[in-house]
């Protein structure tokens, strides 16, 4: 009697691993949060880009005979300023300007800090004191205090607003780093680099780095929304961007006489921070979670 002839068997295909970027896009996609906030985020963006094509591309002229339309008014869809500007355009174009606050700041500080912190926590001994109380004695100041002095010294512009917001976010990307750094310098897989004869600039760029870029980035992206932030306080109190560009704190500071004529046109610039703001911190708390990066 013959024996029943097994089916064949398919060949098992080997499963690749996802990678750890896919795994936080997915992570991300799931996030409905985060991606109403990256959605809204990437929609001040891309006005902020196409402020000529959406605008009448005349943020500095007006009408002193349309000055403090309310919302609504025909030719002027969010109203006018004190001065009969129309509110959508300088909002628009004052995106490109509270953006580039936003943003510049912390790239600056990521690329300096980043790479003072890496340095410090992978050399450590003298190396690592000398960085880390230099940067403890900025940390004698409070960040407020600190920006404001900064551009006291550097005066009103948008190059004095960033450099003065880089010399405040730096210290705290250092100190990150740099813990992240002292805690993978003694790894097994670090002295096996050392031992295959890898130079240090070899292990930094190709085992260190991949290992801490996400706490840094993470809490780069969440200096973001407060680089807004300070960057419209700077020039609300006259500090940072000077009339007649629209930013949106200098606009803030001069549509305030006007909040008891036209509360709600008073309050779009502020509307806007806020919006933004609230925009990135969401991001910054969905990228922390896709990237298992844990608080402290």
């Amino acid at each position: 009697m013959s024996k029943p002839i097994a089916p064949p068997v398919p060949p098992v295909r080997p499963v690749r691993a996802r990678r750890p970027s896919n795994r936080v896009v997915s992570r991300l996609k799931r996030d409905k949060g985060t991606m109403t906030a990256m959605g809204i985020s990437a929609l001040i963006v891309m006005l902020a880009i196409a402020a000529p094509y959406v605008t009448d591309g005349q943020p500095y002229s007006g009408n002193a005979l349309e000055r403090l339309k309310p919302i609504g008014t025909h030719g002027h869809l969010l109203g006018t300023d004190e001065l009969g500007r129309d509110m959508w355009t300088r909002l628009v174009y004052g995106a490109r300007l509270s953006l580039i606050s936003g943003a510049a700041p912390v790239l600056i500080a990521l690329a300096i800090g980043g790479s003072l912190g890496v340095i410090a926590g992978y050399a450590g001994g003298r190396v690592n004191a000398l960085i880390m109380r230099t940067m403890d004695i900025f940390y004698a100041f409070p960040a407020v205090l600190l920006a404001i002095a900064a551009c006291a010294v550097l005066g009103p512009g948008l190059l004095s607003t960033i450099a003065a917001l880089s010399i405040v976010f730096t210290p705290s990307i250092v100190r990150i780093t740099e813990t992240a750094t002292t805690r993978i310098r003694g790894m097994d897989y670090i002295e096996a680099a050392r031992c295959s004869g890898a130079t240090d600039f070899r292990i930094i760029l190709h085992q260190v780095l991949p290992n801490v870029q996400a706490p840094v980035l993470v809490y780069a992206s969440s200096l973001a929304g407060l680089s807004i932030i300070l960057a419209a306080g700077l020039s609300f109190l006259g500090l940072g961007m000077s009339p007649p560009n629209p930013e949106w704190g200098q606009m803030l500071n001069s549509l305030r006489q006007s909040i008891y004529v036209q509360p709600w046109v008073a309050a779009l610039p502020g509307l806007m921070i806020f919006v933004t703001s609230v925009c990135f911190n969401v991001i910054s708390d969905g990228l922390r979670v896709a990237m298992d990066v844990q608080d402290g």
